[in-house]
Parts: C-alpha cells; structure tokens; sequence
C-alpha cells in the first residue's frame, strides 16, 4: 500500500514524504509529537471555541513551521517526523496538506 504525505505551498512549492519504507510512529506518540510542536511553535486553535482537531493541529504545525522546514535538506528529519506524526495521527497512508488554502484531504 502506498504511504505518503504531501505538503504543498501551491503548484511549484510541493514537498512529497514517501512513508513506505520508513517505520510507522506509533498513535499516541503521533499525537504527543504534534502536540508538542503545537505548543512549541507557538500556534493558536484556529475554531473560536478553542477545541483543536487533529486535522487543525496538523495544518497549524505546517503553516507556523513555514516551507523552509519541509524544503530544506537541513531540516528534513524534522519534516519526516513531521510526515509520519500526521500519517500515523490521522492512520491514514496518503495525505495531501495544502497550506495557503488551509486543506487536508486523505
């Protein structure tokens, strides 16, 4: 089964993680990776009552840790952890996250 994470900026500015050869993160240490990142770059829930879905988590984490951490080679063990925490939050093997327009999809 194909496992892979796609993080776009639009047309030119698409970022593909290929998941399947790289060991699943478990569920909760999915949940926990993304929490922290929240946390840690400093993002806001985006509903007004304050409830952060895993799927709004996910785009804050993308959109606050900005294209570099996903183009850079610098920063790629970062930008995989970051491809495995939504693969394996959401357990699902292919997302596309389209960060301007503030889309998941799966």
């Amino acid at each position: 089964m194909r496992s892979q994470v796609t993080v776009s900026w639009g047309t030119p500015s698409t970022y593909h993680f290929d998941l399947e050869e790289v060991q699943p993160m478990p569920h909760d240490l999915a949940r926990s990776w993304l929490d922290d990142q929240f946390t840690f770059l400093g993002c806001e829930p985006i509903r007004p009552t304050g409830k952060v879905l895993t799927a709004d988590k996910i785009l804050c984490v993308a959109e606050a840790a900005g294209e570099t951490r996903f183009r850079d080679e610098a920063h790629r063990a970062w930008a995989m952890a970051f491809a495995r925490a939504a693969s394996a939050a959401l357990a699902k093997p292919v997302i596309s996250i389209d960060v301007p327009a503030q889309a998941l999809s799966y």
